[in-house]
Order: structure tokens, then sequence, then C-alpha cells
């Protein structure tokens, strides 16, 4: 059906057009040119990574950090089950076995304090998913790696632009992947980058980047012919995609100004008014809220769907998200018997309200009303 309210409406700052016309009009389109450059550079210069490369979506990133990391059948990887099915695809597609993490119980990202007991002389990685763009605790994260001597890649994918303890997300682990899916808060429609933050992987991404081969380095003129040199593939965009989101990147504050105006009118109204019948997102004193998303939590399924029904009957669009990983039909077999009742309470539980740009603070009071209104706990 058609929604008077979508889940999500991309944002066009104003730019993207002309600077795509820019971009066609170099001669250059088909990627690493003068917009992925300043892409880059801006990442570089604002979050301080030390090297980044734009990639066609943040799973491609995970799949560069997956070949990077060496992993090989039999090497296990830690990650929450709560995610996205791109953050476990990665590393399975290498070999590897997925150890799946319970949820913190009061916020969708992994528990922390419930990894250690996890790692094996088998485990190599530990994925950190900062759900939501709310950090992860990293310090615990980096002590328990750095005592086993694993690597870390940050699943940053809707964390652009928030932080720990001060730090930018995706700058604390060895790796770190984000997303510009038209669902972000920064689009390109599809897009990502992978932030490569030990320098020991800086030339080897970019070689994988680049199809295997040292191509970079041969138009930088550090040799004097490129060939085959490694395994990689085409991660790479185009400069159309790297023109467009640096449009975005632009009005980076002003996008993240409103979006946050979004979640503070949800928080104020929905707190108020839940009356025990649901609870609110809880942000960690030691993250920030970088206002990727705004969800409730219910008591169980039925209230969830009735709430989504109540919205749909106003043209109001709701989603839920995600089903533990560690269930599904092709992984249950694989993780075995052990529970995980927390990310699968988020799974029964989590609903995600419209939110985007375009979104006005009087349609935040009117989505926020009916789900008050409909409330049948009470």
């Amino acid at each position: 059906m058609d929604y008077k309210t979508p889940f999500n409406k991309p944002h066009l700052t104003g730019n993207e057009l002309s600077y795509i016309e820019e971009a066609v009009k170099t001669g250059k389109i088909s990627g690493n040119g003068i917009f992925t450059q300043k892409c880059h550079g801006f990442f570089q210069s604002k979050y301080g990574f030390a090297k980044c490369l734009l990639t066609t979506s943040c799973t491609d990133a995970l799949e560069m950090a997956a070949i990077l990391l060496d992993i090989k059948p039999g090497d296990e990887v830690i990650m929450p089950s709560f995610t996205f099915v791109s953050t476990a695809n990665a590393f399975v597609l290498r070999g590897a076995k997925i150890i799946f993490v319970d949820s913190r119980i009061d916020h969708p990202g992994m528990d922390e304090n419930k990894v250690e007991e996890l790692i094996t002389d088998k485990t190599k990685v530990i994925v950190v998913v900062h759900y939501a763009g709310v950090a992860s605790d990293m310090d615990i994260i980096m002590d328990i790696a750095n005592r086993n001597g694993l690597f870390v890649v940050e699943d940053a994918a809707q964390a652009i632009d928030s932080f720990y303890k001060g730090k930018p997300l995706g700058s604390m682990g060895h790796l770190a992947a984000f997303s510009f899916h038209e669902t972000k808060n920064i689009q390109c429609g599809e897009g990502g980058m992978l932030a490569i933050n030990d320098p020991q992987f800086e030339k080897r991404a970019e070689i994988i980047w680049e199809k295997g081969t040292n191509r970079s380095a041969f138009f930088r003129g550090e040799i004097d012919k490129y060939g085959w040199v490694d395994v990689g593939s085409s991660f790479l965009p185009s400069e159309v995609t790297a023109a467009f989101l640096y449009a975005q990147l632009e009005h980076l504050e002003e996008i993240q100004s409103k979006r946050k105006q979004i979640w503070n009118r949800y928080f104020e109204i929905l707190s108020e008014g839940a009356n025990g019948c649901f609870e609110v997102p809880t942000i960690p004193g030691f993250a920030t809220n970088n206002a990727h998303m705004f969800y409730i939590l219910f008591p169980d399924t039925d209230s969830r769907q009735r709430t989504i029904q109540r919205l749909k009957e106003k043209g109001i669009m709701s989603v839920f998200h995600y089903l533990s990983l560690h269930k599904s039909n092709f992984y249950q077999t694989i993780h075995g018997e052990r529970e995980l009742p927390i990310s699968d309470q988020y799974s029964e539980t989590l609903l995600r309200l419209p939110f985007y740009f375009q979104l006005g603070l009087d349609e935040v009071e009117l989505i926020s009303q009916t789900i008050i209104d409909g409330l049948e706990c009470a």
C-alpha cells in the first residue's frame, strides 16, 4: 500500500546533480577520481581515520575486512546475533564459523561482558556492531582483544558522526565499515566505506580494493607498471556515486541537527506517554546519539503487531528488525542450542518508527500520539 508517512525518504541537499555533472565532465567516472578523494579526505580530516576507501556498500567493506584479516576455514569470529546478515556473511564467505553473542539488557548492542567466555584457540576476530549509531563499550572490547591477540572490526554501518568517550566510532578497531545506503543519515543510494586504522593493512587494502592489482600505486607514479598481485574484487564505486555522497557530506552538520530534533521530539512525547506499555531507547553514558533511528520496545510481539496495524490504518509505515541470526534457517544448526534470550527479545518486541530528514515535528507528534492512543496495556 501507499503510505502517507513512509518509513524512510532519501534526503537531497541540493548539490547532488551538479556534482554528478561535474564528475561526468572530468572525463573520469569509473572511480577513484576527484570526488572519491574528496570523500576520503573528509573522513580522514574530520574523524582522524588513518586511511579510508569508499566501497559500493557496507557489505563490500566488511568483505574487504575479512580478506584483509586473512580469514580461513575454521577461524572463529565473534559478533552479535542481533544484526543484519551482511555482518556475518562477509566472514562466512571466507569459511569462518560465526560465534554469536547475546545483546545487552539495556540496549540491542552486543553484551561486551559475554564476549571473553566465547573465545577459543580458533578465535581470530571480534566484530562490534554499533546498533542505532550507539557505541558498544570499546574499552572492554579492545582490552579483551589485546589480551587475547585478536583483531577488532567495527561494523559502524549506522554510526556516522557518533562517538565513544569522545572518540569517533570506527576509529578504535583495526578496521571499520560504514554504510551510505539510502536509509542512513548520509546516503548515496548504495555505498559504503572501509576505514583502516592499523597501518599494517593500508597497502594491501588498496590492492584488494583495486581488483587485486597495484593500479593505484601505478597511477601515483610509484611503479612503472601494474599487475595482479593479490586477491581482490571491484569494490570501489563510480565517481557518480562519490559525487552524490560528497554533496551529502558537505551538509552533515545540518542533517545531524535536524535528525536530533526529530529524535528528541519522539523521546519527549513517547517517554511521557508510554505508561508502562513500552520502553523508549536508552543511551549508555559512554555513548553519544547520532539520531540514526528511533525505536520502541513492547512487552510482547502481539502488542507490537497491534501498534503496527494501528499505524498502518493511519497511513504510517513502521518496521521491525532484526531476526536473530543464530535462529536463521541458514545458521541455526551450526550455532547449536546455546540460547541468546536478549537478542530474541529484541527480535520479538522492537519497532522502528518513521525517521528521515523531511519528517516534520508535527508528523512526529501525530505518529507518537497514534501509538499512545492505541495502547491497551494500561
